[in-house]
């Protein structure tokens, strides 16, 4: 159901429209009545209209002005002006603001719920083209290519779980599921080829590749960073595993040189038993093709023939640090135990203490990034000349060592939340300290104390009216009606004086403001004030 607001100075016109429109029907909800612009501009910050309908002319803003400020808050509004037949010349600019009903004076409510109807099904509309299903379905299968390699990059750079690789790669048409993957990647040595010649046998090399890749069976082949990725995905788990990839690198090697009759080198890393892992693989395999430059080497190089690589190695790799640092920062202790349980998981007795040791230097170090991220300096948490590393390595054993860095990681993330807090907090009393400092300014706005606060308006709205139970609007009037109030109260200062020093640039407007919040006019007020003044001073 779509909310409307709707703005006209005329009582009788605001209940008429109310009353005569079957708005239900219509699937419309009315959220706000506003007597003018000002007012409905504020009301609109709070209730987030999908519709206005406003009438053009009105005291303190018109309904044009009106349309034009909505619009720089919310493209999206829709707005239905309402006119006369002596104002229809004025509102045709309503087109260049992009206005999108007007309504001549007098109307029927048959005529105005003719025009919701129309608007109502163009909005409809306007949704249905964003999910039209065959649409969506051919920018999909058009962006696939660029889905693909993004999936690809994210796979040999970034680590995600599982879920969500397997999620996008079904997404993407890519199956992904196996036993083990492997990493290699293959260069082409093109000295002195000009870039567009180079390219086209590249491109050519890729197709060669990928063909060959998919005879065999092994995977997928793409273009990356200028070198063709083959990405083994071994859906046996067979001891040969090793030999499968073997072959099948070794036919592209051959078939590259024979149709191209260009010299190529591969580098290939250690075959992982996890997605998480194909990451780690690429890096060694990256690493193998730095050895072509070493005399002796084969065009084809295994990490594992140039390197001693340690089985099982310990690595606190990307997907454990991202974890950690997001339940430090703003997890709760929960997940930050579940983290904890996960990265020392890892660890068993067949890993020595130096490689142990490592491991929980890089756990700690990260920790030590996130509060200095957060603004939390570690000597303060801890007290000056703490020894973090030195205090872990003196304990006796791993059970120690674990309670150690548990101890470490909920004071880390405790004192984060705190700080957070008091960001929070501290933006808001700025922002507070800010508005009484300047609230004298008709033109005070929230984009103004958010460049003086140097922060996004949406950031500052959500944790103001968090901290503040109050919009940053229905505050600034809250204070300026107070100023008022004690004004008419301790001086002579005549109404239209009293507006100009509390921040309103238009007397009337003012005084209807005051009116409104406070329920009688400021003249009323100050005359109350008086007799209940005298009346004190008589006992």
């Amino acid at each position: 159901m779509y909310r409307v607001l709707l703005v006209d100075d005329e009582e009788d016109v605001r209940e008429g429209l109310v009353v005569e429109v079957d708005w239900e029907a219509l699937d419309l909800r009315i959220v706000g009545l506003a007597e003018n612009g000002r007012e409905a501009l504020e009301m609109a910050e709070r209730v987030e209209p999908d519709i206005v309908v406003t009438d053009i002319s009105m005291p303190f803003m018109d309904g044009l002005e009106l349309a034009r400020r909505l619009r720089e808050r919310n493209p999206l509004v829709k707005v239905v002006i309402l006119t006369g037949y002596d104002e229809f010349d004025y509102a045709r600019q309503a087109v260049s603001l992009s206005v999108d009903e007007y309504l001549l004076k007098p109307f029927s409510a048959g005529h105005l719920t003719e025009l919701l109807t129309r608007l109502r099904a163009q909005m409809a509309h306007e949704v249905a083209e964003r999910e039209d299903v065959q649409q969506l379905r051919d920018h999909y299968y058009t962006s696939l290519p660029l889905l693909q390699a993004d999936l690809m990059a994210t796979l040999l750079h970034r680590q995600k779980s599982p879920e969500y690789i397997h999620g996008k790669a079904k997404q993407c048409g890519l199956n992904l599921h196996g036993k083990r993957y492997g990493v290699s990647v293959l260069t082409l040595h093109m000295d002195g080829e000009q870039s567009e010649d180079a390219e086209l046998k590249q491109f050519a090399a890729l197709n060669i590749a990928a063909e060959v890749w998919t005879e065999h069976g092994a995977g997928h082949a793409f273009m990356h960073q200028e070198a063709i990725v083959l990405l083994y995905v071994d859906r046996w788990g067979e001891e040969d595993g090793e030999k499968r990839q073997q072959q099948a690198l070794e036919n592209v090697m051959r078939s590259i040189n024979h149709y191209l009759r260009i010299p190529a080198t591969v580098g290939s890393g250690q075959i992982v038993n996890t997605l998480a892992g194909v990451k780690h693989a690429y890096e060694d395999a990256l690493l193998a093709l730095d050895y072509r430059l070493v005399p002796g080497t084969d065009s084809l190089i295994y990490i594992a023939d140039v390197e001693r690589q340690t089985a099982g190695r310990l690595r606190f790799d990307e997907l454990k640090q991202q974890t950690l640092t997001r339940c430090l920062k703003a997890g709760t202790q929960a997940e930050l135990e579940e983290a904890l349980e996960i990265i020392f998981r890892e660890i068993t007795v067949e890993h020595g203490r130096s490689d142990i040791q490592l491991y929980l230097i890089e756990v700690l170090t990260n920790v030590w990034k996130a509060a200095q991220a957060s603004g939390e300096a570690m000597e303060d948490i801890f007290g000056a000349g703490f020894q973090l590393y030195t205090d872990l390595f003196r304990l006796p054993g791993l059970s120690e060592a674990r309670g150690k860095v548990r101890e470490v990681c909920l004071l880390v993330q405790h004192r984060i939340a705190s700080g957070r807090q008091h960001v929070y907090k501290d933006i808001v009393e700025q922002a507070l300290s800010f508005t009484k400092e300047h609230y004298a300014d008709p033109d005070l706005s929230i984009q103004k104390v958010c460049g003086h606060l140097h922060i996004s308006s949406g950031y500052f709205c959500g944790i103001f009216k968090k901290e503040v139970q109050l919009t940053f609007l229905q505050y600034l009037m809250q204070i300026r009606m107070e100023a008022a109030k004690e004004l008419l109260r301790s001086t002579e200062m005549k109404s239209f004086e009293i507006a100009a020093q509390v921040g309103f640039a238009e007397p009337n407007y003012f005084s209807f403001c005051f009116r409104k919040h406070i329920g009688v006019s400021p003249k009323e007020y100050r005359k109350q004030t008086a007799i209940t003044a005298s009346e004190g001073t008589s006992l």
